[in-house]
Protein backbone atom coordinates (compact mmCIF):
# COMPACT_ATOMS: atom_id res chain seq x y z
CA UNK A 1 0.00 0.00 0.00
CA UNK A 2 1.20 3.47 -0.82
CA UNK A 3 2.17 6.02 1.76
CA UNK A 4 0.27 9.29 1.86
CA UNK A 5 2.89 11.08 -0.19
CA UNK A 6 2.83 8.37 -2.85
CA UNK A 7 -0.91 8.84 -3.22
CA UNK A 8 -0.35 12.54 -3.86
CA UNK A 9 2.49 11.82 -6.26
CA UNK A 10 0.35 9.30 -8.15
CA UNK A 11 -2.50 11.78 -8.44
CA UNK A 12 -0.18 14.53 -9.65
CA UNK A 13 1.49 12.22 -12.17
CA UNK A 14 -1.82 11.11 -13.64
CA UNK A 15 -3.26 14.63 -13.61
CA UNK A 16 -0.30 16.10 -15.48
CA UNK A 17 -0.38 13.20 -17.94
CA UNK A 18 -3.92 14.33 -18.82
CA UNK A 19 -2.62 17.88 -19.23
CA UNK A 20 -4.80 19.29 -16.45
CA UNK A 21 -3.80 22.09 -14.13
CA UNK A 22 -4.65 21.72 -10.46
CA UNK A 23 -7.40 24.30 -10.90
CA UNK A 24 -8.92 22.51 -13.91
CA UNK A 25 -8.71 19.17 -12.18
CA UNK A 26 -10.30 20.54 -9.01
CA UNK A 27 -13.31 21.67 -11.07
CA UNK A 28 -13.49 18.39 -12.97
CA UNK A 29 -13.28 16.23 -9.85
CA UNK A 30 -15.40 18.36 -7.54
CA UNK A 31 -12.58 18.47 -4.98
CA UNK A 32 -11.62 21.88 -3.61
CA UNK A 33 -8.43 23.31 -5.10
CA UNK A 34 -6.84 23.77 -1.68
CA UNK A 35 -7.66 20.20 -0.70
CA UNK A 36 -6.21 18.88 -3.94
CA UNK A 37 -2.95 20.78 -3.47
CA UNK A 38 -2.67 19.50 0.11
CA UNK A 39 -3.14 15.91 -1.07
CA UNK A 40 -0.59 16.29 -3.89
CA UNK A 41 2.01 17.84 -1.57
CA UNK A 42 1.47 15.28 1.18
CA UNK A 43 -0.04 17.67 3.75
CA UNK A 44 -3.13 15.44 3.70
CA UNK A 45 -1.65 11.96 3.91
CA UNK A 46 -4.83 9.92 4.13
CA UNK A 47 -7.63 11.46 2.06
CA UNK A 48 -11.14 10.18 2.73
CA UNK A 49 -12.64 7.45 0.60
CA UNK A 50 -15.10 10.00 -0.82
CA UNK A 51 -12.27 12.28 -1.95
CA UNK A 52 -10.34 9.34 -3.39
CA UNK A 53 -13.44 8.17 -5.27
CA UNK A 54 -13.98 11.62 -6.80
CA UNK A 55 -10.33 11.93 -7.79
CA UNK A 56 -10.15 8.41 -9.22
CA UNK A 57 -13.34 8.91 -11.24
CA UNK A 58 -12.07 12.20 -12.68
CA UNK A 59 -8.79 10.51 -13.63
CA UNK A 60 -10.55 7.48 -15.09
CA UNK A 61 -8.79 5.02 -12.80
CA UNK A 62 -9.69 2.95 -9.76
CA UNK A 63 -8.89 3.99 -6.20
CA UNK A 64 -6.59 0.96 -6.03
CA UNK A 65 -4.54 2.35 -8.95
CA UNK A 66 -3.88 5.51 -6.95
CA UNK A 67 -2.72 3.51 -3.95
CA UNK A 68 0.02 1.68 -5.85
Amino acid sequence: MATGNNIGENIKKRRTKLGLSQEDFAQKSGVKYTTLTKIETGVIKKPSVLLMARIAKALGVSIEDLLK
